[in-house]
């Protein structure tokens, strides 16, 4: 009887060693999994064009779900093939103002997703691009729009600038529009041509930054 015993013992180890073994092969599985979907997941910023760029301020953007580009022909070249406006963000490392839309509004899956779908967006290191700034910022003055930063304008793929903002949340809060609300108006604005025509200033899109 008490060889048998020793026998059954035997039969019930070797029989958890195996079941011990399938669970660690699952959950190996399980985290290979989900370390796939992690790597691919497009709220890491993997589609973005800022990648190789210098400029601290456009660095820190490289891993945000917005499909930023730096400025030059290729954003509106890409506006022009899609018929859709361009969303130029204009902000520096050392702007708090800048730094809360980046974490609150340009992380935001839901409105990046948005973003991506209805605009070709740029992104300007302020201190890198002072006679682009001053003219966006001339612009924004002029058509009564802020001019401060963050300084949000919405372009024609021809370089017209019909709309801009300040500091957008990216939901409503403290009496201040949500992003998804200014970039509806925009796109409203965007669609009548004829008041672009009579509301708007020609950039000098050619211009280096």
């Amino acid at each position: 009887m008490k060889g048998e015993r020793v026998a059954v013992r035997g039969i019930v180890t070797f029989s958890a060693a195996l079941n011990l073994i399938s669970m660690r092969g699952n959950v190996f599985l399980l985290m290979l999994g989900l370390a796939c979907i992690v790597t691919t997941s497009p709220a890491q910023g993997n589609l973005n064009h800022l990648r190789g760029q210098t400029s601290p301020y456009l660095k820190q953007a490289v891993s945000q779900p917005v499909d930023w580009y730096p400025w030059g022909p290729e954003a509106f070249r890409r506006a022009r093939e899609l018929d859709r406006p361009i969303l130029l963000d204009v902000g520096a490392v050392w702007c708090s103002w800048c730094s809360l839309m980046d974490r609150d509004t340009y992380t935001n899956v839901t409105t990046a997703d948005y973003i991506n779908q209805h605009f070709v967006s740029i992104k300007v290191d302020f201190d890198l691009a002072p006679e682009l700034v001053a003219q966006l910022q001339r612009a924004q003055a002029l058509l009564n729009l802020p001019a401060g930063l963050p300084l949000i304008s919405f372009i024609t793929p021809e370089g017209k600038l019909y709309f801009g903002a300040g500091y957008l949340p990216a939901e409503r809060k403290a009496g201040k529009p949500s992003f998804r609300e200014a970039a509806e108006e925009a796109q409203s604005r965007y669609a009548d041509k004829t008041k672009i025509e009579e509301e708007s200033f020609q950039l000098e899109v050619a211009r280096k930054p």
